[in-house]
Order: structure tokens, then C-alpha cells, then sequence
């Protein structure tokens, strides 16, 4: 065998013990008389002496021509270390080296295979085997299997069953754009990649599977940030014969088991809050709640006051920030130049100091006084010593940059802890939002989402009003998962294709299987999908996701390691029968 142990289980109680270990060369100390050599692998680091006195001189010779990442075979002796290194479990023990065979040579590695490298992340990324070896990566990696066991282990024991779904299937507009795959057999037609399982799940459902789950694969080709990739992971669920409620119970079951189970936190309050009130509260739909800076609309106490920049806004609303009266004028002035930063976008902003002795001065002090003032500081939840910021304008607009700076305001002053988790639902999100082009409306999930049916008849009169029987679950500020209960029969079907401008053509050229399959019995159904990097990385204490994934795309969606995506060859385009443009 290639070792009888790893180089991480060896102690004291193997003292005197024959063993062989394998594994790479982390680093070496070569002393003349004593060489020291760390072995690495998967498990840990063993610590190997070569000694003059002691060791073969064939062997000792040969130690003295390994360099770093060599991989090596070594039998030996455990005997106790002289200077002890309690930092690794083997600290205790080194192994007298008696025998050494090198399996691989190794070149130089670009960068240093240490927990702290010397490499930038695009070298890193061109080596990303070289990454692995690293203990970040490594333990991300060894993390997110964690989690997906536990996952599989939470949802099996609760009898749902895991079913493999296509990944050539057809193209169907789910909101990104989808990757598509050529046929050769079928000349001229594609495959496409599934952004989800969607209609899939659904199937599983009619044909009487009940409760089922999948940890896939999904592609969607949009552009990219840190917590976003062409390739993702979703725990995908569907369940027949539920409510919402069913659902939302099951899934605060899971997260309250990762939570435990992972991080060792008990999470008993899962707040739910509707989607108006999140807009309202927090300028966005996946509010983190570790910390509070509510919004206050302030424009019954803001107006009219002889401020045009106020009068003339649709909507003036400020928050709190805590503790921060004591900013210099520079200090703040570095958050309005922030606020005006093209990807916030505001034009300005107005702040009021709230003094310790509960007297408020403001940058607007000439337009109202102490009373109005502490009318905001009530509004918006200030205390003494803390600092009000108001912007105004539009009224989506002026939310999303409260939002953005609330976020930013959090950060520096440290309130997002990443080993703190405060989970809630936000449910009750509008059915169809408008797009501001065109004017036509667009499922803000997916068209197989079901409205509530006590605002059926608001599709007719105002369909901007219509609320659906959707869900998201968001952590930390981070939507980790979201679902809804789907329409299962055909005549709601097609009612929601009409209103989503599909004519009856178009409905049954993208659909007609499914909107068959409901004639044959649909039970009621519902589901949820989690994404799994994104759940994994904030359990993780980590913003991006790219260190949970072994061989992630930057952000122009390349695998520079492997060079994708690239030019195929001429015979390949023919036998695809596919042209490309000069």
C-alpha cells in the first residue's frame, strides 16, 4: 500500500510504531548533519527526520534533492519530537525516515502552497489544482460537502427522494438568458441548458412523486459578480398536496438543522415580513436584519418647509446611524461623495447631527428648526449621539441608494458579523412587475407561479396589485433561497400566459407538454429551491462564492485554467451545420 496512515492521525500512542505515509512536500530544513522534511496531504502535516547517524545514506542523499510539492512515499519509525509544535495534532511525534521513494518530481510552483500565498487570484485561478492544496480552499471545499450531506441526510430522513433531471432540454424564457447546445442529429435546432429544474419538478409532481429534491447543476448566462457564476449549485425541492405554510415550515427546518449541526448556533425566530414592507422598511427585497437603521419616511415632516430639493421629491427618507454623531465634516463628506458615486447614484444628501445634550443640528438648520428636527430623529429611531442621513428623489430609486448606504454604513462601523445568522421569510412578493420600456409585464418568478386567489380578479383591473404565493428566504442579506406554489391547472395556466403577453401559439409551442401533463391530473404543488454556493459561502462567513466551488469562472465567465470557452474546430461547426458570422 501507498501509506498505512494519513499524515494527520499520528501521535504519541504510535510511538515506535513502523509506518508509511505519502504525500507532498511542503517545505524542508536542511541543517547538514539533520534534514527536516513537513509531508503534506489532505489530513494534515507529518513532520520526517533524515539524520546522518541514523538514516541510510542513500535515503539521506535523496532527501537532501526533494523541493517543495514533490510527491513522496516514506516508511519509518514514530518517535517523539524534541521541540514539539503544538499547533498540528502530530506536533508530538516525527518519523525517522528509513525508507524514501519519490513518486512525482515536481517544478516550482507558481506561487506559495500556504494557508497565507504570495499568489494573486488570477494566477491562483490559472492553477486552481495548485489552490486546492491550499488549507482555504481545501476546507471550503471539504465544508460544502458538509453541508450537502446534511442537507441529503435532513431531506431523506423526511422522506423526500433525490431524482435526476435532463440537462439538454428545451429553451424556454425563464428570465437569463440560457446556454444552448447545437444538435447534430437534429439539424438546425438546439438544446438548451435549464436555468432550473422548473418544469421538471412540476412533472415529477403530476407523475406522483410527492416530495422530491435535487442537488443540480443550473446555467444562466447573465453577467457576473462575486456571488454569482454560470454554472451554480441549487438544493432543489417540490412537494404535492401543500400550502405555503407546509413549505415554509419544512425549510425553516433545514436551516435551523444547518445552523446547528454546522455552526453550532440555535435559531428559534424566522420573522416574516412582506415584500412591501421590506421595500418600505429596508429599500430592498433580502434585508440584512443583524442590525437595524430602519428607513423613516419623513415626507409629512420634511415638505413643504421652503427646501425645493425636498418639495419637489416623490419620496424623502432617512435612517439612523447609530453612534456616529461624533463624524468630523470630512467624515462626512466621505459618505456624500460615496452616496454620489455613479453606482449609487444620488445626487446629494442631507444630515443632522444628534447631540448628546439633545439639542439636532443639520446641514439644513436654515429651513427648520429643533422641532422639526427631533420630529425626524422620532421617525427615523434616532437616540442621542446618533447621526440622521436623508436623501430624496424618486421613489424606487431614492430607496435602492438608502439601501446600498445602509449596507455600507454597516459595514464600517462592523454590524454585519459573519458568525451572527439572523434568517426571515419575505413572502407575499407582487405576481407581475412592468417593464418600464415596453410596458409589458413579467412574472417576478416564474410563470408557473400561482396567484393568491383572493386577488384573481385584480388581473384584470390592476394586475401591478396581484400578490403571488411566493417566498424568498434570505440570510444575512443574502437571498439563499425562494419558491412559490405553482399553478396547477391548465385554465389559470393559460389565464397567466395571457397576461404575460404569450399568444395561445406561443403558450403551447413553449409549454404544450406541461399544459398536457395538467390535464392528466396535477395534484397541488409547491416547492423551493436553495442555492447552495451562496448557502454555503454565508455559512462559511464568506461574501463570494468562488472559493466554494473547485473550479470556478472569473468574471468574464472564463475557466482560465483549462482556457474556456474557445474555438472548436471547422469540421465540428459542419457536422453541426453551423456557420459563424466574420
Amino acid at each position: 500500500m501507498y501509506r498505512s496512515h494519513n499524515c494527520g492521525e499520528l501521535n504519541a500512542s504510535h510511538n515506535n510504531t513502523e509506518v508509511t505515509l505519502a504525500g507532498w512536500v511542503q517545505k524542508s530544513r536542511d541543517k547538514g548533519f539533520m534534514n527536516w522534511v513537513d509531508l503534506r496531504d489532505r489530513y494534515g502535516i507529518t513532520q520526517l527526520i533524515f539524520d546522518e547517524s541514523r538514516t541510510d545514506k542513500t535515503v539521506f542523499e535523496l532527501a537532501k534533492t526533494l523541493g517543495r510539492e514533490f510527491v513522496i512515499q516514506v516508511k519509518g519509525t514514530v518517535i517523539e519530537r524534541e521541540a514539539k509544535n503544538k499547533n498540528i495534532p502530530t506536533g508530538d511525534i516525527e518519523i525517522l525516515v528509513s525508507e524514501l521513494t519519490i513518486l512525482n518530481a515536481a517544478l516550482t510552483p507558481p506561487f506559495t502552497i500556504e494557508d497565507e500565498t504570495d499568489g494573486g487570484e488570477d494566477i491562483r485561478m490559472k492553477y486552481r489544482y495548485l489552490d486546492i492544496r491550499r488549507n482555504p480552499v481545501k476546507n471550503s471545499l471539504l465544508f460544502r460537502h458538509k453541508v450537502a450531506m446534511e442537507v441529503r441526510k435532513y431531506l431523506s430522513d423526511l422522506d423526500f427522494c433525490e431524482v435526476e433531471t435532463p440537462y439538454l432540454i428545451k429553451s424556454t424564457p425563464e428570465g437569463a438568458r440560457d446556454f444552448v447546445v447545437p444538435s447534430r442529429m437534429n439539424e438546425g435546432q438546439f438544446y438548451a441548458l435549464p436555468q432550473s429544474p422548473q418544469t421538471f419538478k412540476q412533472l415529477l409532481m403530476v407523475g406522483g412523486m410527492d416530495k422530491y429534491f435535487q442537488i443540480v447543476k443550473c446555467f444562466r448566462d447573465e453577467d457576473l459578480r462575486a456571488d454569482r457564476q454560470p454554472e451554480f449549485t441549487q438544493i432543489d425541492c417540490e412537494m404535492a398536496f401543500v400550502e405555503q405554510e407546509d413549505i415554509l415550515n419544512i425549510f425553516e427546518g433545514l436551516t435551523r438543522h444547518l445552523l446547528s449541526t454546522i455552526k453550532g448556533i440555535e435559531v428559534e425566530k424566522f420573522p416574516r415580513i412582506t415584500y412591501d414592507y421590506a421595500m418600505k422598511t429596508y429599500g430592498n427585497d433580502k434585508p440584512d436584519i443583524r442590525f437595524d437603521m430602519k428607513f423613516g419616511e419623513l415626507n409629512e415632516v420634511a415638505q413643504h418647509k421652503e427646501f425645493p430639493v425636498f418639495n419637489a421629491a416623490e419620496l424623502v427618507v432617512g435612517i439612523a446611524a447609530p453612534g456616529c454623531a461624533t463624524y468630523t465634516r470630512k467624515e462626512i463628506d466621505n459618505l456624500i461623495d460615496w452616496v454620489k458615486r455613479p453606482q449609487v447614484g444620488a445626487s446629494g444628501m442631507v444630515y443632522a447631527k444628534y447631540e448628546l445634550d439633545g439639542s439636532i443640528k443639520s446641514s439644513v438648520d436654515k429651513f427648520y428648526d429643533q422641532e422639526d428636527l427631533k420630529k425626524w430623529a422620532e421617525i427615523t429611531g434616532a437616540k442621542p449621539g446618533d447621526l440622521i442621513l436623508v436623501l430624496s428623489g424618486p421613489a424606487n430609486k431614492t430607496r435602492a441608494q438608502l439601501s446600498a448606504l445602509r449596507m455600507e454604513l454597516a459595514t464600517r462601523l462592523g454590524l454585519r458579523n459573519p458568525e451572527v445568522f439572523a434568517p426571515l421569510w419575505v413572502v407575499d412578493f407582487p405576481l407581475l412587475e412592468q417593464d418600464e420600456e415596453n410596458g409589458r409585464w413579467h412574472a417576478m418568478h416564474h410563470p408557473f407561479t400561482s396567484p393568491k386567489p383572493e386577488d384573481m380578479a385584480l388581473l384584470e383591473t390592476d394586475p401591478g396589485k396581484v400578490r403571488a404565493n411566493a417566498y424568498d428566504m434570505v440570510l444575512n442579506g443574502n437571498e439563499i433561497g425562494g419558491g412559490s406554489i405553482r399553478i396547477h391547472d391548465k385554465a389559470t395556466q393559460q389565464l397567466m400566459f395571457k397576461y404575460l403577453g404569450f399568444t395561445e401559439e406561443e403558450a403551447k409551442a413553449q409549454f404544450g407538454f406541461l399544459m398536457d401533463a395538467f390535464q392528466f391530473g396535477a395534484p397541488p404543488h409547491g416547492g423551493l429551491a436553495f442555492g447552495l454556493d451562496r448557502l454555503v459561502a454565508i455559512l462559511g462567513g464568506q461574501e463570494t462564492i468562488r472559493d466554494f466551488i473547485a473550479f470556478p469562472k472569473n468574471n468574464s465567465g472564463r475557466d482560465v485554467m483549462i482556457d474556456a470557452p474557445s474555438l472548436i474546430d471547422e469540421k465540428q461547426l459542419e457536422e453541426l451545420h453551423i456557420k459563424l458570422r466574420s
